[in-house]
């Protein structure tokens, strides 16, 4: 009984959240109604390249949970998940110590707790432009109240899948390789892959997803190539396949996980696929918050120690 009355609750928030926009799209494993789609509205500038200016990617430390803060050259910002629950007010923190105001583009890759846990306190406190989640749902609390924030901001969620894109602007682009399909076992597998070009240089945030939606994304054709790639799941075996890491060939992974956690990550089958291929690998747990910086041409990287 009490499950019913929370999915119940779930679905009033997605159509509170809908109004006006259309929903026409397939429901997830979960039997409970999918996130709204907007019409997506992707910056685009074919004419006007960045020179001089430089794209920051921050993978933050925020233990056994992931959170992404992106800078692009051109002033805006993207975050990519925002933790745990009680991960909300460090992340905050640190995006105002950035000098962060507003989020243009807010990414929570997949519905569980140590991904969107600190999203509520985020949408909260910023600006926020537009918002993209995966077509999965769950009863859990933490997502609820993500709904529920952005119901309170006035806000939407876009559909995050293969093929839309975020952002198009010269040399400059963001946009979705996976989800690819529209029906998961595996919440992990639902999780919103982003792919970023600035110049000769790319970067791959894969979430939480597995070997079922890397081996989609092989067989989509997507360029996958990129210097820096954001390890799936924490390190764990079931993600960075032999195939998916060879398509992507990165310089330099990173694994976003919690010291002396209780899954054992990074699984050490997945280390040692990594340094079989010569990856340059940077742990949250070890080097704490690492920010890459990309001229378009070169990479450097520093390491800002632990929280």
């Amino acid at each position: 009984m009490k499950r019913i009355v929370i999915l119940a609750l779930i679905l009033a928030l997605l159509l509170a959240i809908l109004a006006g926009c259309s929903n026409s799209g397939p429901t997830t494993g979960t039997g409970t109604a999918p996130p709204p789609v907007s019409p997506e509205a992707p910056s685009v500038n074919r004419e006007n390249d960045l020179p001089g200016k430089v794209l920051k990617v921050h993978f933050l430390d925020v233990g056994q949970a992931d959170s992404i803060l992106v800078q692009f050259p051109d002033g805006r910002n993207m975050l990519v998940d925002a933790g745990k629950n009680d991960d909300g007010p460090r992340v905050v923190s640190y995006l105002k110590r950035q000098g962060i105001e507003k989020i243009d583009y807010l990414v929570g890759t997949h519905p569980h707790e140590d991904h969107i846990g600190g999203m509520d306190k985020v949408i909260r406190t910023f600006e926020i432009g537009r918002v993209y989640m995966p077509r999965a749902t769950t009863t859990t609390r933490s997502f609820k109240d993500v709904l529920l924030a952005v119901k309170n901001k006035g806000l939407k969620i876009n559909t995050a899948r293969a093929g839309v894109t975020i952002l198009d602007q010269g040399n400059l682009r963001a946009y979705f390789v996976a989800p690819c399909s529209s029906d998961y076992e595996d919440l992990n597998d639902w999780s919103a892959v982003t792919r970023i070009e600035y110049g000769a240089t790319a970067f791959l945030l894969t979430g939480d997803a597995g070997a079922r939606s890397e081996a989609e994304m092989l067989a989509s054709g997507a360029n996958l190539r990129a210097d820096v790639l954001k390890v799936g799941h924490h390190g764990s075996h079931r993600s960075t396949t032999t195939a998916f890491l060879k398509a992507v060939a990165p310089e330099y992974a990173v694994i976003s996980v919690g010291k002396d956690n209780d899954y054992g990550h990074p699984h050490r089958e997945t280390l040692v696929r990594l340094a079989e291929a010569g990856v340059k690998v940077y742990r949250t747990d070890r080097d704490g918050t690492i920010v890459f910086t990309s001229d378009g041409k070169n990479i450097t990287v520093e390491k800002k120690g632990r929280r």
